[in-house]
């Protein structure tokens, strides 16, 4: 494992408590299921960046509970394969939605 991705992932959960000073914004999900939820995105496109089958930044990722939604473009079927593969390898992913469309 990457030793990045976990200081990413705290960095990121620090400046989150900071900016929005530990209130919920989503709904019911408690501050610390956001910060789950953060950490959980913040992995996702990590791996992302360090995969050159992946392109980062075309795929974007957002995490609801566990639940992981992809979107955005791929070039192939085989590179939103890949996202589906390496956002399952992280950490309390509970769920991938694959909604990344294929485009040539």
């Amino acid at each position: 494992m990457n030793i990045r991705t976990p200081l990413i992932a705290a960095l990121a959960a620090a400046a989150l408590l900071t900016a929005t000073g530990c209130a919920v914004t989503r709904g019911q999900e408690s501050v610390g299921a956001y910060i789950d939820d953060t950490a959980i995105t913040t992995a996702v496109k990590a791996r992302f960046v360090d995969s050159k089958a992946v392109d980062a930044s075309s795929i974007s990722v957002e995490t609801m509970k566990g639940t992981v939604m992809l979107s955005g473009f791929a070039k192939s079927y085989n590179e939103k394969s890949m996202a589906e593969s390496l956002t399952w390898k992280v950490d309390g992913v509970k769920a991938v939605r694959n909604e990344v469309a294929v485009r040539p």
